[in-house]
């Protein structure tokens, strides 16, 4: 089994929980050249990512397990910034509440743009928008 297969099995295992989108506040930073997207994670929500298309750097604050798949780590400190591949999909369990920050090189800012420059997903796709998997599963 790939690594994506595997963080898909686990983002299906999430689906059929039956459990409600989590609420993960989001913030939007922008300096020229620069758009840096903000998410809470409080402790012990699980979720995965989306797959990103381009290099970017992620800056954590807190206690958060990652796997993509293949890799395990415990990322816990004040403030960890680590370099994130391309092709990618994470998914993470958060131990304390967490502040996940991806920074990305790009000139848009236009956030629904922005979603599908950076990642192979819709806006509408993401936790929140009325597409996301989860939300349309407990709709049914």
């Amino acid at each position: 089994m790939t690594m994506l297969e595997r963080v898909n099995k686990l983002e299906q295992a999430i689906l059929d929980s039956g459990l409600p989108a989590p609420d993960l506040p989001v913030w939007h930073h922008f300096a020229p050249g620069l758009y840096a997207r903000q998410m809470l994670i409080r402790a012990g929500i699980e979720l995965t990512g989306a797959v990103h298309r381009t290099e970017h750097l992620c800056i954590v604050t807190g206690v958060i397990e990652v796997t993509d798949g293949e890799t395990a780590q415990l990322i816990a400190g004040q403030q960890v910034i680590m370099t994130s591949k391309p092709g990618v999909k994470r998914a993470g369990r958060a131990i304390t509440d967490t502040y996940f920050t991806t920074v990305h090189a790009t000139e848009e800012r236009d956030l629904d743009k922005l979603v599908e420059e950076l990642t192979f997903s819709k806006s509408s796709e993401l936790l929140g928008g009325p597409d996301n998997k989860q939300t349309l599963r407990l709709a049914k």
